[in-house]
Order: structure tokens, then sequence, then C-alpha cells
């Protein structure tokens, strides 16, 4: 179900907001439009323009919790907004000193990281690093070059080169060395390093030894770096425990003003009266039943003023959508959310889709033993982790143990209770006809809900001439009854009751557009155009349309072939079980089991799925809605 929603505009004092946030609306849920946009029409509207007084102190707060680490304790009593950043700028100070050596640290630290990583490629380099960098007749240049280059260069540079080049590491992309050059050959050597693309490195000049050597001591004043860290955090937390409670409080207290000066962005201020006094607007929308408790509560607030608006209409905004439904229902929100929440005016269909899941889910993996593990398994997770894919599974369960009595079935054996209804695979045609007939039985329900939607929306097309309002509805309903009579042996309407009851509707879905128009008196009945594009078009979607009710209803036969699939699949199973042997192994039969519960169980998930989404939502559903998103959760006492 779709929570009703009611329009809001709110207005007082504008030096009044903080306390209407902070009194009123951080009780309830209110989900905020643009003021501004919603009022476009109004006159002499400002955008509620303040720089947030509240950014600094909050990012003040934000490092010293973050400084605090894991901390639970929070104070109780109530704190104003001045004790809150009194609080946090005295920590703040009484930490600054380590904060700032911490920080220095941390430069230190980063530096040396990438002197490590200028050094590493050069450990291999057994001579001391300063002789090299006070040669005095050598020049040198340490670097590194890509693969493809440094093959040419081997192949034909080399030889012919008055340079030495000693290799010291590679990675995937390049390799990385020294080359040696007399001074009065620099110049040309280097011109021909630089056009094989010779990436130059750097190396520090502040360091004794060699290239390893040197990369130990800087590993070693790392560590001692990071210890050092590790000490100064220590030294800030235990500066900061005592005050922990009070700090949180303050905190959180600051979060919330912050968060709520933000919503000066979506207000609006009215120009000053003759007295100076300036007013905010606030639009929104709330549930029927906290938009009652509001207007109530505010009832002797003389500062505070709200009209609300159960039919609102707006150009710029519609209604968002809550979703309200029974706690069993809810885990199927998700499937909901998947392809998209319904429109405010359009119907809620978790409930059906609850229903039909599960039902169509047991009919295909009908199986008491596999399906009680499935119900216990996903019952488990969703209490433990509560995750409503596993509350979906668990419900799916539950009706593939009831099919799996019907079907008499039991972890694949079939011998051991008797059928309470039927076997699949004893009459494998009657299981496919039986899977269409609910098919189509569905299609129906789909075509159904497809016109309450259109009633509620005030859509004459959708109600009359959609392939699946009530012309689709007639056309449909009359040919699976004329097939049905067909196969029991019945008389078919004559040719007249036949073509009343397809080619009407059908004649209906190929002029919906003008029949529309002329039921609703506009002027122009034809679309603008070329007529003759008109009836191309509409032709080639009439002909998808009949398609579509073929190809829907065939597809439905998969129901029943998945329980056909399921039996098949564990008789496979018993029999390389060798169960008919009467010492069957044991070890297959759990193992099989656990694969065809496993594999089918997400199988036939998905399959179920693609039936809800393409075989009936697409009938009755659009899922164009905008979720309800309040600027803060209700507080909970």
């Amino acid at each position: 179900m779709i929570e009703k929603m009611q329009f809001l505009t709110i207005t007082g004092p504008k030096n009044d907001i903080d306390r209407v946030m902070n009194r009123y609306l951080s009780k309830y849920e209110i989900h905020l439009e643009n003021a501004l946009s919603e009022l476009s029409s109004v006159h002499d509207l400002k955008p509620f323009a303040e720089i947030n007084p509240y950014k600094e102190v909050l990012m003040k707060a934000e490092s010293l919790i973050e400084k605090l680490g894991n901390s639970s304790r929070i104070a109780t009593h109530d704190m104003s907004m001045p004790e809150a950043q009194s609080i946090i700028t005295q920590a703040y100070d009484s930490v600054e000193d380590l904060t700032a050596d911490k920080k220095e640290l941390t430069r230190q630290k980063e530096a040396l990281t990438k002197e490590l990583a200028t050094i590493e490629p050069f450990r291999m380099l057994d001579y001391e690093l300063k002789k090299i960098l006070n040669f005095k007749f050598l020049k040198f240049r340490f670097g590194k070059i890509s693969h493809e280059y440094y093959k040419k260069f081997s192949d034909y540079v080399y030889e012919t080169l008055n340079a030495v080049f000693i290799e010291c590491d590679r990675n995937e992309h390049y390799v990385f060395g020294v080359y040696f050059v007399p001074a009065s050959s620099s110049a040309q050597v280097d011109a021909v390093f630089t056009s094989l693309h010779f990436d130059r490195i750097y190396m520090p000049d502040e360091y004794e030894g060699t290239p390893e050597e040197i990369y130990q001591t800087l590993l070693n004043r790392q560590k001692e770096l990071r210890v050092a860290r590790k000490e100064l955090t220590a030294q800030i937390q235990n500066r900061l425990q005592d005050i922990a409670p009070e700090l949180t409080l303050a905190y959180e207290k600051v979060k919330d003003f912050c968060n709520n000066f933000e919503i000066r962005k979506l207000a609006a201020c009215t120009k000053a009266t003759t007295q100076g006094i300036v007013f905010y607007i606030l639009c929104g929308w709330m549930t029927k039943k906290d938009a009652k408790k509001f207007s109530k509560e505010i009832e002797s607030d003389p500062d505070v003023y709200c009209l609300c608006d159960e039919e609102y209409e707006s150009s710029t905004s519609k209604p968002p959508t809550k979703l309200c439904n029974p706690k069993i229902f809810k885990p199927f929100e998700l499937f909901i959310q998947m392809y998209g929440l319904p429109a405010y005016n359009e119907m809620d269909p978790t409930i059906f889709v609850a229903l039909t899941y599960t039902l169509i889910f047991g009919i295909m993996f009908g199986d008491v033993g596999q399906g009680a593990l499935l119900m216990i398994g996903g019952f488990l997770l969703f209490e433990f982790k509560k995750m409503n894919l596993a509350a979906i599974i668990s419900i799916a369960g539950f009706w593939s143990t009831i099919f799996g009595f019907l079907y008499g079935s039991i972890f694949g054996f079939e011998d051991f209770m008797e059928a309470v209804w039927r076997r699949p695979m004893e009459d494998i045609m009657t299981t496919l006809i039986m899977a269409i007939g609910f098919g189509i039985f569905l299609i129906l329900i789909a075509m159904i809900l497809n016109i309450i939607n259109g009633i509620r929306a005030k859509n004459i097309e959708k109600i009359f001439f959609d392939a699946s309002g009530v012309a689709g509805f007639v056309c449909y309903g009359s040919v699976v009854g004329c097939i049905g009579l067909y196969f029991l042996g019945y008389a078919i309407p004559g040719t007249i009751v036949l073509a009343v009851l397809v080619g009407v509707p059908l004649l209906c879905i190929f002029l919906k557009e003008p029949l529309s128009n002329w039921l609703s008196k506009k002027k122009n009945i034809f679309p603008e155009g070329s007529k003759v594009m008109f009836f191309v078009e509409n032709l080639v979607e009439l002909f998808d349309v009949v398609l579509s009710y073929a190809t829907n209803t065939i597809s439905f036969v998969r129901v029943g072939a998945f329980a056909l699939s399921h039996a098949g699949m564990m008789g496979v199973v018993l029999s390389l079980a060798h169960v008919e042997s009467g010492k069957p192994n044991i070890l297959v039969i759990i193992l099989g089991n656990l694969v065809v519960m496993v594999l089918e169980g997400l199988v036939v998930g998905i399959q179920v799925l693609r039936l809800e989404y393409y075989e009936m939502f697409s009938r009755f559903y659009r899922g164009t809605g905008k979720a309800f998103k309040p600027f803060k959760s209700k507080k909970t006492n």
C-alpha cells in the first residue's frame, strides 16, 4: 500500500526557523521540495541565503570523534548549542599541539614513502650512492625505459654508444637502470636516451651507503615514525576519554543543527514587512497521519502557520511514494524498488508480487525436504542478518514445501508418501496445459489491475482502449474462452459473436488515440501528422499487441516445465545413487540434493522474477514514482 500524502506549506518569522525545525519537524518525516520552484508564480520571493555557521565547528567535531576512536558512551542530559560549541572548541584546543605533531610525522612518513619508492628499483646496485653522485669525469643518469624501447636500445644502439648501462630491476612496464657516460659525450648520449623515452629519476643525496643500505635505513625510520604516530594517537585519545560522553553528545547536537541549517537551501523568504519582519516558507510532503499530528501540535504556537493541501497539483513536483505494507510482505518491496517505485496514484503491487512470486516458485520447485531447508535457512538468515532476500527465500520455501506434499515428493523420493493432488510426471501434457491455464488467469488479473490504475489516474485510454484495458481484456478473454470451448468439445460462438468479442476490441485498440480524444472532447481527434503514417504505425502496434498476447501466454509453459525438470533432475540423482538396488549411496543423495536445491532454486527464482516483470508488470505497472526522502528520520523515544 502507498501512504496518503499531504502537501504542507509552513511559514513563520525568518529568525525562528531553527526552533521550528528542532522542536517540530525533527519529530516527523517530511519530504521537502524547493519552495522557490513550488511558488514560482509568487513574486518577490528570495532564496534563504545564509552561510552555515556550524560547518567549521562540525568539521572540528568530526576530527575529534575520529581521533576518539570507537566510543559508544554518550551523555543523556540536554545540551544547548552554545554549550556544544564550547565543549568542541575546548577539546579541539586541548589536543591541538599533539595534532600538529602528528601531522608533521605524517608529512615525514609520506616523504619517506616517496623516497623508498625512488630507491627500491636500484637496490641491487652494489656501490655507494654518494660516490656516484660525486663523480667528476663521468656523468650518470638513473631512470626507467619501457620494454619496447629497451629492446630496440639493446639490439641496435647499445654497441655503438659510448656509455655503460646497468640494469637494476624491471616490472611489467619498465626496465630500471643507470647509465654512465664520459662528460665529453654526455650531451650526445643524453639525446639518444631521450629519443628512446628514457624517464630520468633523481636520487636523494643526503644518505650514506649503497641503495640497499639506504633502503633499509629508510624502512627503519618509517617504522620509528609509525610507532611515534601511534603513541601520539594514544595520547590524544587519553586526553579526550574523560570528556568522551559530553563530546559525543556535542557532536550529535552540532550535526543536527548543521543538517537543519542546510534546509535553508530549500526554503524561500518574503520581502520585509513594514515592521521589518521577514518570513520563511517551507514546502514539502508529509503522510496524512503525520500531517494531522503536526497541525495539531502547532495550533497553540503563534509563530508557526501551516497550510495542508491533500489535492495539491504542481507542474514542478509530484507526490513522493512511501510504501507501507504488512510486515510479512515488506521484504518483497525489494523487487518493487528494483523495477521502480509505483507512482503516487498507482497501485502498490507488493502484495500481488508476494503472493504470485512465492506461489509460482512453489509450483516450479515442489519438494517437501528441499522446501523445508529453504524455509528454515532463509528464516535464520533473516533473523540474524536482516536480509530481505532471505525472508523471500523463506516464504518461497514454505510454498515449495506445500507443493511438495501436493506432488508427493520429499528430497526427490516419491515412494515415501502419496501425492495429495498429483505428480507432475504422471501426465506431462496435462501439467503443461495447466501451467498455461494458470498463466492466463494471472494475465487477466494483471489486466484488471491495469484498469484499476487507469481509473485512479482518470486515464480514459488506459481504462478502455489499452491492450491491457477493457478492450484487451474482452479480446484476450474471448479468444481464451473459444480455445477452451474447442478443447472441451463445446460449440464455438458464431462469426458475428466472435467479430463483436474479438474484432471490435481490436479495432478499439487500433483507434485508441482518436477514440480517447473523442471521449475527452478534444478539438483534434486524430493526432497531427500524416494519416497514412498513423494507420501504418498503429497497424504495426496492433500486430505487436496480438503477438504479445500469444508470447506472454506461452511463456507460462516454463512453470510446468520446471516442475517436470525438478522431478527429472531428482530422478537422475536417485539413479546415480543406485536407490533401486536397495543399498543407496547416501553421500550421492545428500550432495545431489544440495546441488539441485542451489542451482535449480537460483534458476527458478530468476525465472519467476522474469515472469513477474515481463509477463505481468508490463501489463499494468509503470514504476515511475519518486521515493519519499525525509530530511530527517523520526526520533525514537
